[in-house]
């Protein structure tokens, strides 16, 4: 069943419209979720303060509630904020950010307890994808990041997400 219920914002994905990013920004800072491309997929996401925002995205992919979620940050030096990061961490973390890549570091307290192992640690990542780094920076908050996978299924591109996944989506 087909779902539209969903704003849909056309970007371009190496040259993103800075008034484009910031009506996502606005859908952000009101508790909305949002899907977006990155440079491995599409993501579904939120601010990562939003326990509401957060509690959606697991019942929009009906996911259990041990299920971890990661969250991007627009470049290595918020990372700090959010995670403890060694110098060799660091050093591997230079080299490989922007990347598609998610590093698993212990939790700050900063980070809200949803997003946390039982053994206080988070995934974060800083992608290389021209519109996922404009969003992450002009909101200026970790933004949640979870697959568009759905019942087994990855979604790949924005006219699936929003027939599938729209009707939960802002």
């Amino acid at each position: 069943m087909a779902h539209f219920s969903c704003t849909r914002l056309v970007v371009d994905p190496e040259y993103p419209d800075p008034r484009r990013i910031a009506r996502a920004v606005l859908v952000l800072e009101r508790g909305g979720v949002i899907a977006y491309p990155t440079d491995t997929n599409y993501g579904i996401g939120c601010s990562i303060f939003q326990k509401k925002a957060i509690d959606r995205i697991f019942r929009l992919k009906s996911l259990k509630s041990d299920h971890l979620l990661s969250f991007v940050c627009p470049d290595l030096s918020d990372i700090a904020r959010y995670a403890q990061v060694e110098n060799e961490a660091y050093r591997i973390m230079k080299r490989l950010l922007p990347g598609p890549y998610t590093f698993i570091l212990r939790a700050t307290p900063e980070v809200p307890r949803i997003l946390q192992s039982r053994r206080k640690t988070v995934g974060i990542r800083v992608p290389n994808h021209p519109v996922t780094l404009a969003l992450a920076r002009a909101f200026r908050q970790p933004i949640v990041s979870t697959s568009t996978v759905l019942d087994g299924q990855r979604l790949r591109n924005a006219d699936e997400i929003n027939l599938r996944m729209g009707h939960g989506l802002d």
